[in-house]
C-alpha cells in the first residue's frame, strides 16, 4: 500500500451513501489537488460543510470491510500520507512476518494510542470508549472475577438495555469474546473497543478498589472531590464543571478557553458531591431549591488557591460551578501580554503615561481582563505615585499599592468603598470592575478632579465601550473629556508546538477571513494535528488578541456629534490607525499562533479587514 491514498474511493462512499453529490466531492477533489502540503479530503468536505462528521462515521462503519487501517488514518488527520509511507517501509524491512502496521506505528511514534484505536474501532465498527474519563458499572464487575477479566483481556463497561457492553482491547480476539459470553451470555455481550494502555490502567485502579467512591466508605466522595480539584490544577483549568444529568454526573474542565470532559460518575454521586462542596464553601447543606455561591481557599504544593463556588438548581439537580483563581501566579510584565509592538508602544506612551482620566480594558468573562489590569497597574507603580484599588476579590498582592478586598457581607461593598476611596488622597484609583450606572459615574467623576482610574468593563469591543457608558446615561462630554483609552482583548487558543505543522489556507478559510486574491499573500500558518501535550486538541495555552482604542480628537467630535458606532470605528481606523480584533487575530493566525477556527470562533467581525502586509504595517509585525 503506498501513502498516496485513494481518497476517491473514500469520496465513491460518501456519494453511494447519498452523503455527498458528485459536483460536491469533484469541488472537495480540486481543492485538495491545489494544496500544499495536501489535506485530508474528509477535513476539506468538513470546512466546505458539506457532510457532517457523525455522519461520515456511520458510513465508514458500514463499509468497513473496503477501507484499509493507514487509509482511514490520513483521512482522519491522526497521520499524514508521509509517516504512513515511512511506517511502510519498516513493515517490508522488519524479520517479523507478523508485524502490523498498527504496531509499527506505535512502536515508532507516529501515532497516540488512543488516536490508532479510536481509528481501529471506526474500522472494525465496533464503538471506541474512553476508559480514562468514566467509571464501569459496579454492578457487572461484581458478576466477573477480575482475575478473569485480566486473564482474558476483557472489561465489563455497562448494561445497554438487555446487552452488556464489554470492552477489549481486540474485539476481534475470539477467546477473550467467549470469556466474556460466559459469564453474560453469548447473545448479550456487545463489543467495543479500548486503548490497551488504559484497560490496564483500569484493571489496576480496580485493584486497588479505587475505581468508584464506595457506598461503605463514607470519605470516598471526600477523596474524589479532592482529586478532582487537584487534576483541575495539575491541568491548569480555570473552572470545574459538575453537572447532573438523567443518568449520570458530568465533571468537566475549563482549560484554555474551551470545556473539556475530566470523568463521567454515577448519578447516584451527584447529591453526596454537591453536600461535600458545600462544606467547603460554608454554603446550607440542607437547601436543594434555591441558587447558592460561596468561596474557599485550597492549599496545592506550596501555592494558595481562591476558588469561588457557584451552585444552580437544575431540573436535574445541582450544578456546581467553581472557578479557580490562582493568587501566587507571577505577574506579566506589561512587554509579555502579546500586544503588538505598536499597540505595546502606544499603550505606554499614550495611555498609561498619562497623567489622569479614565482607563478602561474590555471583554467578556476569561479574556484575560484582570491580567492586563494588573500588568498596567504594576507598570505604573512607583515611589511617588499613590495606588489604592477597590476588587472583588483581590486577585494579585502588589508591594507598595493599597488593595482593599470587597466584603457585601460587613457592608464593604462597592458603594462604600468608593464613596472612601477618594478621601484617600490617591493618585491612581482601581476599580476591579464597571458593574452599574453608579460606579461609571464615580470613576468619571473621579477623572475629572485630576486622577487617573483604571478599570474593567464587559462589552464586546473598544467602541461598544463607549456606547455601554452611553447606554449608562453618562453625558457624551464627560465620556470624550474623561475617557483615555479603551483596551479590548480576548484569548484564543494556541497551536500546540509540539504537534505543529504547515497549512495552507483553504478558499473557505479566506471566504470566512474575508479575502479575495493575494490579500493574504504571505501567511505561514500552522496547524496542531494533536498529541498528548495538547490532549489531542491540537492546541496548548493561549495567545492574546487587543483592540486599542485611544479617543483623539477625531474620535472625541464623533462622539460629541453622537454619531453610530460604524461611523465611529470608521474614524479610528482612519484617524488613529484602529487595528480591530479580528484583525489582530489574522496577522497572528498568519504568524502560525492560532487558527481560522479560532478566529471565527470567538472574535467579532464588524468589518472588511485590510490586507495583511497592511496590517502587518499597522501593528509593526
Amino acid at each position: 500500500m503506498s501513502g498516496q491514498v485513494d481518497t476517491h474511493q473514500i469520496g465513491s462512499l460518501l456519494v453511494a451513501d447519498g452523503l455527498i453529490d458528485e459536483k460536491q466531492l469533484r469541488y472537495a477533489m480540486r481543492i485538495r489537488a491545489r494544496l500544499t502540503p495536501p489535506r485530508p479530503l474528509l477535513q476539506i468536505l468538513y470546512e466546505l460543510g458539506s457532510v457532517e462528521e457523525e455522519a461520515v462515521q456511520r458510513c465508514l462503519r458500514s463499509h468497513r470491510h473496503e477501507l484499509r487501517l493507514g487509509e482511514l488514518l490520513i483521512e482522519l488527520g491522526a497521520l499524514t500520507a508521509e509517516d504512513l509511507d515511512q511506517a511502510l517501509e519498516i513493515q517490508r524491512q522488519s524479520t517479523d512476518e507478523k508485524s502490523r502496521i498498527g504496531d509499527v506505528l506505535l512502536e515508532h511514534h507516529f501515532i497516540d494510542e488512543r488516536r490508532l484505536y479510536e481509528a481501529l474501532s471506526v474500522q472494525l465498527g465496533f464503538p471506541f470508549v474512553d476508559l480514562e474519563t468514566t467509571f464501569v458499572d459496579a454492578d457487572l464487575l461484581a458478576e466477573a472475577p477480575l482475575k478473569w477479566c485480566k486473564q482474558h483481556a476483557f472489561l465489563p463497561f455497562r448494561r445497554s438495555e438487555d446487552r452488556v457492553v464489554v470492552v477489549f482491547g481486540d474485539p476481534l480476539d475470539r477467546d477473550s469474546v467467549a470469556a466474556a459470553a460466559q459469564v453474560y451470555g453469548e447473545d448479550v455481550v456487545e463489543p467495543a473497543v479500548a486503548a490497551p494502555t488504559a484497560l490496564k490502567e483500569t484493571w489496576e485502579r480496580l485493584d486497588r478498589g479505587s475505581e468508584a467512591p464506595s457506598d461503605e466508605d463514607p470519605d470516598a466522595i471526600v477523596r474524589e472531590v479532592d482529586q478532582i480539584i487537584h487534576d483541575a490544577i495539575q491541568q491548569g483549568a480555570s473552572d470545574i464543571h459538575i453537572e447532573p444529568g438523567a443518568e449520570n454526573l458530568r465533571v468537566r474542565f475549563r482549560r484554555d478557553g474551551v470545556l473539556l470532559l475530566y470523568r463521567d460518575y454515577p448519578i447516584k454521586d451527584a447529591a453526596p458531591m454537591a453536600s461535600r462542596v458545600k462544606v467547603l464553601c460554608q454554603a446550607n447543606i440542607a437547601e436543594r431549591r434555591r441558587h447558592q455561591g460561596g468561596r474557599f481557599t485550597w492549599a496545592s504544593q506550596g501555592r494558595e488557591l481562591d476558588l469561588r463556588v457557584s451552585i444552580y438548581v437544575t431540573v436535574h439537580g445541582e450544578k456546581i460551578v467553581m472557578r479557580l483563581l490562582n493568587r501566587s501566579l507571577p505577574l506579566l510584565d506589561i512587554g509579555d501580554l502579546g500586544m503588538p509592538s505598536r499597540i505595546l508602544e502606544r499603550f505606554r506612551e499614550d495611555v498609561l503615561d498619562r497623567p489622569s482620566g479614565v482607563i478602561l480594558v474590555t471583554g467578556p468573562t476569561g479574556s484575560g481582563k484582570t491580567t492586563t489590569l494588573y500588568s498596567a497597574v504594576n507598570h505604573i507603580k512607583n515611589d511617588e505615585t499613590a495606588i489604592i484599588t477597590a476588587e472583588d476579590p483581590v486577585e494579585y498582592v502588589i508591594d507598595g499599592i493599597s488593595q482593599c478586598s470587597l466584603n457585601p457581607e460587613i457592608d464593604l461593598s462597592y458603594e462604600e468603598t468608593l464613596r472612601h476611596i477618594v478621601r484617600q488622597d490617591p493618585d491612581v484609583i482601581v476599580i476591579g470592575e464597571i458593574r452599574d450606572q453608579w460606579s461609571a459615574e464615580t470613576a468619571i467623576q473621579a477623572a475629572l478632579t485630576g486622577h487617573k482610574v483604571i478599570s474593567t468593563f464587559h462589552t464586546e469591543d473598544s467602541i461598544g465601550g463607549l456606547v455601554r457608558l452611553l447606554n449608562m446615561n453618562i453625558e457624551a462630554f464627560l465620556i470624550s473629556s474623561t475617557v483615555v483609552s479603551i483596551l479590548s482583548q480576548r484569548l484564543l487558543r494556541k497551536t500546540c508546538l509540539q504537534c505543529a505543522v504547515p497549512y495552507e489556507p483553504t478558499s473557505a478559510d479566506l471566504r470566512r477571513l474575508g479575502y479575495v486574491g493575494g490579500e493574504f499573500d504571505g501567511a505561514e500558518m500552522r496547524i496542531g494535528r494533536g498529541c498528548k501535550t495538547c490532549r489531542h486538541t491540537g492546541y496548548d495555552g493561549r495567545v492574546a488578541i487587543h483592540e486599542l482604542l485611544v479617543l483623539e480628537e477625531p474620535v472625541r467630535e464623533a462622539l460629541l456629534e453622537h454619531k453610530t458606532s460604524h461611523e465611529i470605528r470608521r474614524i479610528s481606523r482612519e484617524a488613529s490607525g484602529l487595528v480591530s480584533l479580528f484583525e489582530d487575530g489574522i496577522v497572528k493566525a498568519a504568524e502560525g499562533q492560532t487558527s481560522v477556527r479560532e478566529l471565527t470562533r470567538m472574535l467579532p467581525r464588524l468589518d472588511k479587514p485590510r490586507p495583511l502586509h497592511e496590517l502587518r504595517r499597522l501593528v509593526g509585525s
